[in-house]
């Protein structure tokens, strides 16, 4: 058995696609598996980490109005068709699965054109344009929310799994050696801010401004500032206060292990492993993303009592660090909010989708 996976960009398609694959290898740990992105995307440090064999087709994303960059889009959408298909030929998969991203969209295509069965996930209220566009020719498409549903294509059938996320997230335990790795007291309350994958203007900004008040309190903190902005951070922090920084962390979860509370944006990956956790939060929806996605998806876990909310337009020094600290004081609310998230992790959606792939791929086969 052979399976390509393909997703990327940023870790809101590459985790998935990680969780994915490792419920497949449970599932049969003879089948093989091959992870098709980009080398440019987070993926080229993350898919060979996670021990899975990994190439690259050369694509960017679509322009998203008539411009001159259609140009250079074409060509290489064109490119990256072409690499897509040699792949496939080579491989030779029983069947595919994509988690969104646009390294997905020429693969997943080529995949479907070529008659290999199809399968793609989405992780959002409102689809990705790849994912969109891939709903015209795939097989199947897994859903998070119900709500995604009527801007996919008839062509496929659409199932509701939610997202999947790695078994590790399911089985934290709070060990005295994390809190040594990170340099952290574990007699203090752990706070992680963590703006996604490639970090958040806003947030750095707001924990910048704040650090004087947030030192002068018994917690601690550790900021994922995004590789990017790292240099420019590190150095408006001093290396002996209770703020730790670090670019990115490969192993994150490590982090939800020993946190008190999470102060994050609402990318919808990000939302399933902090409710597989059971931690509480204080949601900081991205402006400007697609269709307004985050904020709904903060807002629906607000309106479970999961979490809090500050909109960006409303983010500053001030607003952060009263949103903080007022639910640290408040141990009553502090634990009902980690108990109310508990409550909305749905463990079984990796299984889901490899069933669902499974099934599928065994009807086509007929």
């Amino acid at each position: 058995m052979k399976v390509l996976i393909s997703g990327g960009g940023t870790g809101g398609h590459i985790y998935p696609a990680l969780a994915i694959a490792e419920e497949l290898r449970r599932r049969d740990p003879s089948l093989e598996l091959l992870y098709v992105g980009t080398k440019d995307g987070r993926e080229n440090d993350l898919v060979p980490r996670a021990g899975l064999p990994f190439a690259t087709i050369e694509i960017q994303g679509m322009p998203r109005k008539i411009s001159p960059a259609m140009f250079p889009f074409g060509v290489y959408l064109l490119r990256g068709l072409a690499q897509a298909g040699r792949i496939l030929r080579t491989f030779k998969p029983d069947f595919a699965i994509g988690t969104g991203g646009f390294v997905s969209g020429p693969v997943l295509y080529r995949a479907a054109r070529g008659g290999h069965y199809t399968l793609i996930h989405e992780q959002n209220s409102y689809p990705g344009i790849a994912n969109r566009i891939l709903s015209r020719y795939v097989d199947d498409i897994a859903v998070t929310f119900e709500e995604s549903i009527p801007y996919f294509s008839d062509h496929a059938r659409k199932t509701l799994t939610g997202n999947p996320i790695r078994s590790v997230f399911f089985s934290l335990q709070r060990e005295v050696s994390l809190y040594e790795k990170y340099g952290l007291d574990p007699n203090r309350k752990t706070v992680f801010v963590f703006g996604g994958s490639n970090g958040h203007d806003s947030i750095n900004e707001a924990v910048a401004g704040m650090k004087e008040a947030f030192v002068a309190t018994p917690y601690q903190m550790v900021l994922v500032t995004g590789p990017d902005h790292y240099d420019s951070m590190k150095d408006r922090f001093a290396e002996d206060g209770n703020i730790r920084l670090y670019p990115y962390l490969f192993d994150i979860h490590e982090m939800y292990a020993i946190a008190d509370l999470m102060v994050t944006s609402s990318g919808a990956i990000t939302l399933a492993e902090i409710q597989a956790a059971g931690l509480a939060s204080i949601l900081i929806p991205k402006a400007y993303t697609t269709e307004n996605h985050q904020a709904k998806n903060a807002f629906a876990v607000r309106d479970k009592k999961a979490a809090e909310v500050l909109e960006e337009k409303n983010l500053d020094k001030e607003s952060l660090f009263l949103a903080i600290e007022s639910l640290l004081k408040d141990e009553k609310k502090l634990e009902e909010m980690k108990k109310a998230s508990k409550n909305l992790g749905m463990p079984h959606a990796a299984k889901e989708i490899v069933d669902l792939a499974w099934a599928g791929w065994e009807q086509k086969m007929r």
